[in-house]
């Protein structure tokens, strides 16, 4: 079985990227994880993203966890934290905020018009198993490290910061989330917050490319047609760090946050660059940030969750 298993990853490995056929939906993207990058690491060392956890498939995207494999406690809701669910390392909260589709109706109407954010949700970079419960927990809550937060998974070493709405995951993966991260943000064209960058450059040095997360990537690449940059060490995320963007994400430029005008009542724009945020009325800089660095949000309360924070010189 082992050899059966090693082969099918090594002719996926060889696979050129013409023969490459990335995941069109998110549910779609799922079985394929299933199938094509996580089959064999349901009882591996590796285990779940969070927790460790080891599992057993169920259906055809599906896991029920084993508890006993990591020491596991539900905090609060029993059935997620015996099932296995597909996270967003990048929370599509987050890159959802990040387009106009958003602003229309949320994340339905970015599912039903928006091409670029099917192809982030649909991402195989961004995905990997975890438990259901510390997913949900997690929820659209940035990484960062939380103090003061006893135990609340049994043994589980990741911990949620409801107060401060963030998350500290284990150390064995915080090399991985930093990385994916960047890769998100990278492909692309996304905003992040100086204090997001700092503490995932430090997550990078301190906790380097494993040969698992090596493994992934070329698993991964097999499928989408390309690896991430930042894990081969094409790139490098530096402070200061321009996202170069890809071909999904500049053909359609429709799609992004439209620019808006100051006749729009309470609008709220923000630098890309600066990470400062300007209101139509009363912040002399909001008629002079530059179109290509225009990100637009429907509130202060969104633009200051997507890390910007209010220009010093608004009245």
């Amino acid at each position: 079985m082992k050899r059966l298993l090693y082969a099918a990853t090594l002719f996926l490995t060889l696979l050129p990227p013409a023969f490459a056929t990335p995941p069109a939906t998110f549910t779609e993207a799922k079985v394929i994880a299933k199938q094509k990058i996580y089959l064999d690491q349901a009882s591996s060392a590796q285990g779940d993203l969070y927790c460790g956890c080891k599992w057993t498939w169920v259906g055809k995207s599906g896991g029920r966890i084993d508890p006993g494999s990591c020491g596991l406690q539900a905090r609060k809701q029993q059935t997620r934290a015996d099932r296995t669910e597909w996270e967003h390392i990048v929370p599509a909260w987050t890159f959802g905020h990040q387009r106009q589709c958003w602003q229309n109706g949320g994340r339905e109407a970015c599912v039903d018009k928006d091409p670029v954010f099917r192809a982030m949700e649909a991402d195989l970079f961004n995905l990997y198993p975890a438990v259901g419960e510390v997913n949900g927990d997690r929820s659209n809550f940035n990484y960062a490290m939380v103090s003061g937060v006893a135990p609340q998974y049994g043994q589980c070493p990741t911990k949620v910061d409801f107060v401060q709405k963030s998350a500290e995951p284990r150390d064995a993966v915080k090399g991985l989330v930093a990385r994916t991260t960047f890769y998100m943000y990278d492909r692309y064209q996304l905003s992040m917050s100086r204090q997001q960058q700092q503490l995932l450059m430090a997550w990078n040095k301190q906790y380097p490319v494993s040969a698992w997360e090596q493994e992934r990537d070329r698993r991964i690449a097999a499928v989408m047609g390309h690896h991430n940059p930042f894990v081969t060490g094409e790139r490098s995320w530096t402070p200061g760090y321009k996202p170069a963007g890809s071909t999904v994400a500049s053909n359609s430029a429709s799609s992004k946050p439209a620019p808006t005008t100051s006749t729009s009542h309470g609008a709220v724009l923000g630098n890309r660059n600066s990470q400062v945020y300007h209101l139509a009325s009363g912040c002399p800089g909001y008629a002079q940030v530059s179109p290509k660095n225009q990100v637009a949000f429907t509130s202060e309360a969104q633009a200051q969750a997507a890390g910007y924070r209010k220009a010093g010189n608004c009245k």
